[in-house]
């Protein structure tokens, strides 16, 4: 999908449709309703429209869920507008709901008042016993809240593809494209470039293309004719944003990571390998690498976790930027190959893209409960970098900074993301590489005196011979090695030299990332709320939220999990009272009462859903109140 525009300051003149700053759209369907794909499409249109945008693809684990039920409900929600879009959105403006148990399951997140679209030809018997409604919704008074309007969608799909001769099951595939063809009627978006990808989509397929073309032309001619105006639904006109000029894309965080690894991989002027074995939700990562190999990237599917971590430092020890990717479950089946990485000090990138747990808890559904994992959790003492991005777009630098001290520091670097922002996109300014300054690794080539663990005075990193350099033969492995020479050693002080210089080096890092700064507030504020992750959207929204009431309230967002930044501790107790919003049971605020004996106030979430701005706003204000 062509996902690129060129933004401008551009501003379409009055057409006489009603005029909002955003717009939070939901579609919500059954698994096979090709709901994800039209809520890529709206995507899309909106992108290209000069919308800034934030979405969430919310789908169900299960593969073949019965049709009809609330168990293999699919759903795609995006908020997009004229202004800088932080998040999702709480709730939506317009909840188009395909069937019964997707209007049951999505209901709550519809805003009162708001505008409910609905395919009246799906809601018979069978179909709402099947959603477990005692009563019919539409008549039972329980949508009395909402705008409702009912379309037999159906109905309608069948006779707009009726002379393309399909069968009907066939035929009613199309009803995606119907309504999405309704939505940007309402919205004003260009079908030109959704038409093109549908022939893309469908090449040597062209009656089915034909027929999908049909169904969005005709779903756009219901709301032009005007069939649906007393039912409230009418054309909104959501301007451009005005954001600065260049070429854009929508990004996912998946997609971010992926290039932030091979720019990387550039920018230290190495090859990349990327071992990793397919799991839900960081399998994109390994779905986008894959057909880079003119840039350099060697890809490998391995047969379990485990093997994929090992060949990725096989990787490293051979001259190439190792890396592998997983989620929690993945993570602890490498636990024992990161510490081998951590012994050997070999870089290497290890991606989190985290999900709820235990175990293999909700695959599709997001959490951050792999943070006290990615610290602490090997068996010894093993000390690794750990970094956090904060949204799709932030990915990439955060990818590339993992990049960095990986090759600088000679160690393992956990990036931690979520199944939210892998999943969900936003708009992203295609940077210039000639803005990063490249950190080209130096291997290590002079012969004499050498030994594997020669360090750099200022790092504590270790020497990086190239295996078959003449005269740099050495030997590294599990075992605990000599600090002087590189040899086995079991030599109780040389084990405590070893363990404290790992501790020293990771610790040194500190000194090489930037002063932690506040996002909005100031140092001193009554409350400052820290996050790490995708939290930052709906904080950085709530406390804007607050500071424009009066509220003496700031936010920090953390890069830099392990080590922190240097300032970190001074500027946290310069605050009357911190609170830690995070998607778990509270594990970085675990971590700082540890790290900085501060008394910070849990606020988490689990689950499997993300923050919602309302509920920061709100536990903010009872905290200020108190």
């Amino acid at each position: 999908m062509s996902q690129i525009a060129q933004r401008t300051h551009a501003d379409p003149g009055q057409d006489g449709r009603e005029t909002v700053d955003s717009v939070v759209v939901r579609f919500a369907g059954d698994s096979g309703d090709g709901i994800q794909l039209t809520g890529s499409l709206f995507t899309l249109a909106a992108a290209l429209a000069g919308n800034d945008l934030a979405t969430f693809p919310d789908f169900p684990a299960e593969i073949r869920a019965p049709v009809g039920t609330t168990f293999g409900v699919s759903a795609y929600q995006i908020n997009f507008g004229t202004r800088h879009i932080l998040t999702h959105g709480d709730r939506a403006d317009v909840l188009v709901a395909m069937n019964p148990a997707a209007l049951k399951v999505n209901l709550d997140n519809l805003r009162p008042g708001g505008l409910l679209i609905l395919d009246s030809g799906a809601f018979v018997e069978r179909n709402l016993r099947k959603a477990s409604y005692d009563a019919d919704p539409r008549t039972d008074g329980s949508l009395d809240g909402y705008r409702l309007v009912e379309i037999d969608v159906s109905k309608q799909t069948l006779a707009s593809v009726e002379e393309f001769g399909l069968g009907k099951k066939a035929a009613l595939r199309s009803k995606n494209m119907w309504l999405l063809g309704l939505v940007y009627w309402m919205y004003d978006r260009d079908r030109a470039p959704i038409v093109e990808r549908l022939k893309q989509r469908f090449a040597g397929k062209e009656d089915i293309a034909a027929a999908n073309i049909a169904a969005l032309n005709a779903g756009h001619a219901y709301g032009e004719t005007m069939e649906i105006q007393d039912g409230g639904v009418h054309g909104y006109r959501v301007p451009a944003v005005k954001s600065a000029p260049g070429l854009y894309r929508n990004v996912t965080g998946a997609e971010g990571i992926a290039w932030g690894l091979v720019a990387g991989a550039d920018l230290a002027r190495l090859p990349l390998f990327f071992g990793s074995y397919p799991i839900t939700p960081a399998s994109t990562v390994l779905h986008t690498l894959a057909p880079l190999k003119q840039l350099g990237v060697t890809t490998f599917q391995a047969e379990d976790e485990i093997a994929a971590a090992c060949a990725a430092i096989g990787a490293s020890y051979a001259g190439s930027l190792g890396a592998t990717a997983s989620s929690g479950p993945g993570l602890a089946l490498k636990t024992e190959a990161m510490g081998l990485a951590i012994g050997v000090e070999l870089p290497l990138v290890i991606v989190d893209v985290q999900r709820a747990g235990p175990s293999t808890g909700l695959p599709t559904k997001t959490e951050q409960s792999d943070l006290l994992q990615a610290v602490y959790g090997r068996n010894g003492d093993s000390p690794l970098a750990v970094l956090a991005a904060r949204s799709p777009a932030d990915c990439f630098d955060t990818a590339i900074e993992a990049c960095r001290l990986a090759v600088k520091y000679m160690t393992p670097v956990i990036l931690l993301s979520d199944g939210y922002i892998a999943n969900a996109a936003e708009p992203a300014q295609i940077p210039e590489m000639s803005d990063h300054v490249p950190f080209p690794v130096q291997f290590h080539t002079e012969p004499a005196g050498f030994h594997p663990f020669l360090r750099d005075e200022k790092t504590l990193a270790r020497a990086w011979a190239v295996p078959g350099t003449p005269g740099l033969q050495h030997r590294i492995g599990s075992l605990e090695k000599d600090y002087n020479s590189g040899h086995i050693s079991y030599d109780p002080a040389n084990h405590q030299r070893m363990t404290d210089t790992r501790k020293a080096k990771i610790a040194r890092i500190a000194d090489d990332i930037p002063a932690q700064e506040v996002a909005d507030g100031a140092a001193g504020a009554k409350l400052c709320v820290v996050g790490w992750g995708s939290t930052y959207g709906p904080i950085a929204r709530a406390v804007s939220n607050l500071r424009a009431g009066g509220a003496d309230v700031a936010h920090i967002h953390l890069r830099h999990i392990h080590p922190f930044p240097a300032n970190l501790d001074a500027l946290l107790k310069s605050f009357g009272k911190v609170v830690v919003a995070e998607m778990n049971a509270g594990q970085l605020s675990t971590v700082l009462r540890a790290e900085y004996l501060l008394p910070a106030i849990p606020l988490t979430k689990v689950s499997g859903q993300p923050f919602k701005i309302a509920e920061i706003e709100a536990a903010l204000t009872a905290h200020l109140e108190a």
